[in-house]
């Protein structure tokens, strides 16, 4: 699997990355270097919103509340949107070098997740808004004439939509589609780490007639840059954030003066319970999707295995062979495991592979950086490693690491293994591998997260809710949840 160069194809080499306000593209101002993971080179600079410039986009997005957008009706909005998708998908290889070069992922899973699912999210919520029921509820009055009330979904204002690094594209139209489609306007701030499929959008917004001001994008860092202007402005009426807890704990105390709605998909250190019962080679397969895939850098991994004492050795042993035999390269030469997104988030990674050490940890596998002996050694690629060994209390087991690491534990009864898995301060997810299935249903129920997966990981229907209990978030993501976010429920009462 090769093929790409000059630089990967990367539409915007040697580039400065606009922001996109009011219609217009601005490449004025202040700008940060955009680095490829692979090999560590600067591949284009990108423009930083100052709050001046940010203020124009709240502005321009306050605007188009009022302009021909707010004119439109749910059936012309929910056109435009599938309008976007097609022209994602006739710009697809576009998008699908930005994404890659920005954040160094796989090729396979750019081609077949990423860049089909931003592309859909446009179209199931344009699907899922015209299916939306209104209430309507007759009611008795004292003069026996009676009275009608029926419920009409109005925007909520303009929206602060601000994206990860892991999924940039994805995560990003997951919140702009369901916003957009119920009327609101939009300032989105992708990562630093990731922006170009964003500008991509911006360019799309534009060519299929998205008016003036109802799609911004800002780019920027968090504290005292782009993102803390963005949700501590007085006339943003709602964020949508994924990230850290940490980011989202400051953006509430930023969002609290002005008492903003708020959706947070945040931080998780997810566990994973394999019985004994369970499909072996199925158990063993699945696991290293959900500690490794994204190279550990999704919210959803398992970086807490624990497994029934009987086939807790042989389950070890198989998870670390096939860790050890995983392929690290770059994303077109059909690699298993690409880089971090950075050398700091590297580094980030690396000190827990310490921590695990000083903390009295066996490194069952990996636990390094491995020797690439090219350009690549630049880059920000690191070992799989699986740790046992260490006690429920130390810092490895609590903290979420976010990268291709997870800790393995045996357990000896079903109770031992529920209040384990949740003992902790996350509840993102759980994955619950058995083929017991009075056992299945009675053990997911009692995970205290937003997600459990029965034998399977990552398996998604995007009508259904998404989003954490816990530290994990706040609110929920995804079909009908999405629209009611981004909805004000407004009731209208007729006396007949």
């Amino acid at each position: 699997m090769r093929s790409p160069t000059p630089a990967e194809q990367y539409p915007f080499a040697g580039q400065q990355l606009p922001c996109y306000v009011a219609g217009e593209f601005v490449s004025s101002g202040q700008t940060f270097p955009n680095a490829n993971p692979v090999n560590g080179r600067v591949i284009a600079t990108v423009t930083e919103a100052d709050a001046a410039l940010v203020d124009r986009a709240v502005q321009a997005a306050r605007a188009a509340l009022r302009g021909p957008w707010a004119r439109l009706t749910l059936q012309e909005r929910c056109a435009l949107l599938r309008k976007v998708a097609d022209r994602i998908e006739q710009r697809f290889e576009e998008f699908l070098a930005a994404e890659i070069a920005d954040s160094g992922k796989m090729l396979a899973q750019a081609k077949s997740l990423d860049i089909p699912r931003g592309a859909a999210n446009f179209r199931s919520y344009a699907d899922l808004a015209l299916a939306r029921a209104s209430e309507c509820y007759e009611m008795a009055t004292p003069d026996g004439r009676g009275a009608l009330n029926y419920t009409v979904h109005k925007p909520v204002g303009v929206v602060a939509a601000i994206a990860p690094w892991n999924f940039p594209f994805l995560l990003l139209t997951w919140k702009v589609a369901p916003a957009l489609v119920c009327g609101n306007t939009v300032v989105a701030k992708p990562s630093e780490e990731t922006p170009s499929s964003a500008v991509l959008l911006a360019q799309v917004m534009q060519e299929v007639g998205i008016p003036p001001g109802v799609f911004n994008l800002v780019h920027g860092f968090g504290p005292a840059s782009t993102g803390e202007a963005l949700v501590s402005h007085p006339d943003v009426a709602a964020i949508a954030f994924t990230g850290e807890t940490a980011t989202g704990a400051a953006i509430m105390r930023s969002a609290a003066p002005t008492v903003k709605a708020l959706s947070f998909e945040l931080g998780g250190k997810n566990a994973a319970l394999v019985f004994a019962d369970a499909d072996f080679e199925a158990a063993v397969a699945g696991t290293m999707r959900s500690v490794f895939s994204n190279c550990g850098q999704v919210c959803l991994c398992s970086e807490r295995v624990y497994i029934e004492r009987p086939i807790f050795e042989r389950f070890v042993e198989a998870l670390a062979a096939r860790a050890r035999a995983l392929k690290i390269g770059g994303p077109y030469e059909g690699a298993d495991l690409g880089p971090l997104i950075s050398r700091a988030h590297r580094d980030k990674v690396l000190s827990y592979y310490r921590l695990a050490r000083e903390e009295g940890g066996e490194i069952v596998c990996g636990g390094g950086v491995p020797q690439l002996g090219d350009e690549r050694d630049a880059g920000a690629f690191i070992e799989p490693t699986i740790v046992r060994g260490l006690r429920e209390e130390a810092r490895c087991v609590r903290e979420e690491i976010f990268g291709p690491v997870c800790h393995v534990a045996p357990f000896d009864s079903e109770e031992e293994a529920v209040r384990r898995a949740n003992d902790t301060r996350y509840g993102l997810c759980a994955a619950v591998w058995t083929s017991n299935l009075q056992r299945a249903h009675r053990v997911a129920r009692q995970m205290e997260v937003g997600i459990t997966w029965v034998n399977d990981w990552y398996l998604r229907d995007l009508r259904t809710p998404f989003g954490g209990a816990k530290l994990s978030g706040i609110g929920r993501e995804g079909g009908m949840h999405s629209l009611g976010f981004f909805s004000e429920p407004m009731n209208i009462c007729v006396k007949l």
